[in-house]
């Protein structure tokens, strides 16, 4: 009865999370369609050229840059300081996106190390104890999810922390980059970040979600598992 109980509020909370948040992909994939600033952000140079000014602009320029054309997500691995790039050249958010990554890799060092370690550690106990509970070898099922729930808290803090903070700020890095470039015009400037704002008007709201979503199915799977077996 309490596990159903833990599913039913998770699930309800997922639900009503994401008309509270107004989550919608589709919108955000919408503004990252605009065909007359692709044509602006041509004229800027390639991804890694790119990174690397970005780098320099932000004092660190020791980490590593690579081009990914087989992905559509570019990222910042803290543990080896390599940002990898996706495949987003045609795309004007790409300017920002590639902000993004940088400003990642100038973050608190102990909090990124923290999170790609944690991250890593929560996937493989919520895996360890679905196995468990699915052979019926998991004693106290309640405290082990329990210490699900928990660890999902600390796991969304610190990702959203992090991701929050690079989002706000790749905003005005990514104009600031423009404004020194001089390659395009000050109006020019002033729609792409408008852009930007809208982008990230959704974009947060979407990044929190998602980490919401990701342990509440998490718990759902766990709390699923315990009710059948």
């Amino acid at each position: 009865m309490d596990f159903i109980v833990v599913v039913t509020i998770t699930l309800a909370l997922t639900i009503i999370l994401k008309y509270i948040f107004n989550y919608n992909v589709k919108k955000i994939n919408s503004l990252g369609s605009d065909s007359k600033l692709d044509e602006i952000a041509k004229k800027y140079p390639s991804n890694i050229e790119m990174c690397k000014e970005y780098l320099k602009k932000i004092n660190n320029e020791n980490v590593e840059v690579e081009e990914n054309k087989d992905t559509q997500a570019s990222l910042y691995i803290a543990i080896t300081n390599k940002i990898s790039i996706a495949n987003i050249q045609k795309s004007y958010t790409r300017i920002q996106t590639i902000a993004h990554e940088c400003l990642h890799s100038i973050q608190d060092r102990k909090m990124l190390i923290f999170n790609f370690i944690f991250s890593n550690i929560y996937l493989l106990y919520f895996i360890a104890i679905c196995i468990l509970a699915i052979f019926k070898i998991l004693p106290y099922k309640m405290m082990f999810l329990a210490l699900l729930i928990f660890l999902s808290l600390i796991y969304q803090t610190v990702r959203a922390f992090l991701e929050n903070d690079a989002m706000i700020k790749a905003r005005y890095l990514a104009k600031d980059y423009m404004e020194d470039k001089k390659i395009s015009s000050k109006e020019e400037i002033e729609e792409m970040t408008q852009k930007f704002d809208k982008i990230n008007n959704i974009g947060i709201k979407c990044v929190n979600y998602n980490l919401f979503l990701s342990s509440s199915i998490k718990i759902l799977i766990f709390g699923l598992i315990c009710i059948i077996r």
